[in-house]
């Protein structure tokens, strides 16, 4: 019991540390005996720390003589990762998912329309990933990556930070499931070249209503396209996967 209130002791100043920015993200921990001199526990209680900090990735921990502890920032990724384990406890499908992104990235679309400073945060992105789609859109597995991309963009670009964190989770977990989906989706043969420019157009649509800061109009067309887009990756009722969507 001892050494694990130590680690969590431990744990929770290098998580505060990581989390304001102490610690710059992709950068490696101090060395061991560095870490020791600032918290004076044992090197068990320290890696046992180092542990719990791995399995919220927070840290990625190389061992051997090269090694070191990566730092990660909490990602929406992060939080898609935990929120999969708690649906995947109660058996919840990924149709599930798809039904509150029909909710929730409508409201982000909207909000990037009524951004003032769209034209300089969000189109840039927004057209950028268009161009790349377009560029791909003869392969299916290529395709629907950059198309979650944009949809991905949608919700980080809105400008609210409690949606981009709770709507950013449901879009890795979504996303996971679409572009597993979609490397077998190749090999079918599904989603014609007709539909996929179908979907690049509507992108397209959604670009100019943002441009033109009409937010209802982009809410409406992008609550329709999903629910266009996500009839694609079946079965819909398969319990979610929270593997696919780990950091």
């Amino acid at each position: 019991m001892r050494l694990a209130g130590l680690a969590e002791q431990v744990a929770d100043d290098l998580r505060r540390r990581i989390i304001q920015g102490d610690v710059p993200d992709g950068e490696v921990l101090p060395r061991m005996d560095d870490l020791l001199q600032r918290y004076p526990v044992s090197k068990p209680t320290l890696r046992e720390a180092a542990r719990i900090l791995e399995a919220e990735g927070l840290l990625t921990v190389r061992r051997g003589r090269s090694g070191g502890s990566i730092v990660h920032r909490p990602t929406a990724m992060n939080l898609g990762y935990t929120l999969g384990l708690v649906l995947a406890a109660q058996h919840t499908g990924i149709d599930d998912v798809a039904a509150a992104l029909r909710e929730v990235e409508p409201a982000c679309a909207a909000l990037c329309a009524q951004r003032p400073d769209r034209a300089r945060t969000v189109l840039p992105t927004l057209r950028a990933l268009q161009r790349r789609y377009r560029r791909h859109i003869d392969d299916v597995v290529a395709a629907v990556a950059v198309s979650r991309e944009f949809h991905e963009a949608l919700v980080a670009l809105c400008g609210n930070r409690s949606l981009i964190a709770m709507a950013g989770a449901l879009e890795s977990l979504w996303s996971s499931h679409e572009r597993d989906w979609a490397r077998g989706a190749a090999e079918r043969g599904e989603v014609s070249l007709s539909d996929r420019e179908a979907s690049g157009a509507v992108h397209g649509e959604i670009i100019k209503l943002i441009a033109a800061g009409r937010a209802e109009a982009v809410r409406e067309l992008a609550a329709q396209h999903l629910a266009t887009s996500q009839r694609y990756p079946r079965p819909s009722t398969a319990v979610i996967d929270p593997s696919l969507a780990r950091p």
